[in-house]
């Protein structure tokens, strides 16, 4: 265990890695030998920060004995362009490994909590014959029971609301510039959940000077995060321009922008669009990461500015998005749901 921790923390010993692949895949095994998952993860990082180890990824030899986990993945797909053609299929298992692994996690509790609250939210107290839910309406009239005529008086009905083909349109508008990477990883696999819902209505949408629609990828997260083009700059105001196209039914539709707020374009006109978005009935929210890791750096100025339009502007966990969502459905204040988490909340300036 010294000899691992020596080789990477300890410069004045100068036990380093070396430069040779025996060596690296030598310490890979014996950190996963010594630490537990966890450790292993943030030292894989510190190696590749640190002693500049990202070449190792490119070699299939090495990556296999990597411990996957979400930033890995991020390095990964900003190194795709340069990843030699013997390694792609190993980096497209890693990818896969921790894609499946966040999916099996994040699937039901999403699942849960949107179907439940398109329920809640789509149920009528004046539906047509056709909607009417009897289970809860017998339920809501059990006072009305006339025990002389065996009957029950119905003055509430309660119904499923109308029937369409989707109850709720998402479009998420994602920033995948590379300090954003990790928040591309959970966009995806989220996107691909709420798209297996009939009821939701879900786009995905990728922006950094220019715009990809890759709702169509949605089915298979691996393929979606392959078509990603981590790095570069960030136009805003041409992504939300897109997303505006997209939506034909506002009071129905929410929009999650996930992005730091650094504008490499026009920003006026950026705000501009935000404005124009929630004016039309558009529920909007802008995440500035969707990552386990804490407030990121994001422009304090345009979350201001956000904040003062009425869009509530915060970072957001994995394990909170599919709450958030349901809130979002269900058009609750997001900003009090925010508070209640103990989210810190963008202000206005």
């Amino acid at each position: 265990m010294d000899r691992a921790l020596a080789a990477l923390y300890d410069s004045e010993r100068k036990a380093g890695l070396g430069g040779s692949s025996p060596h690296v895949a030598r310490w890979l095994g014996d950190i996963r030998e010594y630490f537990p998952a966890s450790v292993v993860r943030v030292m894989q990082g510190d190696a590749m920060t640190r002693l500049g180890l990202t070449d190792m990824l490119l070699q299939p030899e090495l990556l296999a004995a990597v411990e996957p986990d979400v930033s890995l993945v991020a390095t990964l797909l900003s190194l795709r362009k340069v990843i030699p053609q013997k390694t792609k299929e190993t980096a497209r298992q890693v990818v896969r490994k921790v894609v499946e692994d966040l999916e099996r996690r994040l699937r039901a509790p999403t699942e849960r909590a949107v179907r439940g609250a398109l329920s809640r939210s789509s149920r009528t107290r004046k539906p047509r014959a056709a909607e009417i839910d009897w289970n809860r309406t017998l339920r809501a009239n059990l006072g009305n029971y006339l025990p002389e005529r065996q009957s029950v008086v119905v003055e509430k009905l309660v119904g499923h609301g109308r029937k369409r083909s989707s109850l709720r349109d998402v479009v998420l508008c994602i920033d995948q510039s590379g300090s954003m990477a990790a928040s591309v990883v959970y966009s995806s696999i989220f996107g691909a959940v709420l798209a297996s819902l009939r009821a939701v209505s879900t786009r995905m949408v990728l922006f950094d000077t220019s715009v990809v629609d890759l709702s169509e990828q949605l089915s298979d997260p691996v393929d979606l995060l392959f078509g990603t083009q981590l790095g570069g700059g960030t136009d805003i105001d041409q992504a939300l321009a897109y997303c505006q196209q997209l939506i034909t039914r506002p009071a129905q539709t929410i929009l999650v922008l996930i992005t730091d707020l650094y504008e490499g374009g026009n920003a006026p006109r950026m705000l501009q669009r935000a404005a124009s978005l929630v004016q039309s009935g558009v529920t909007v929210v802008c995440l500035l990461a969707l990552s386990d890791q804490g407030a990121p750096s994001h422009d304090g100025h345009h979350a201001a500015q956000f904040a003062a339009l009425g869009i509530p502007t915060f970072s957001c966990t994995p394990d909170l998005f599919p709450e958030l969502m349901a809130a979002a459905i269900q058009r609750q204040d997001l900003r009090a749901w925010a508070a209640r988490q103990e989210l810190q909340l963008a202000r206005p300036e």
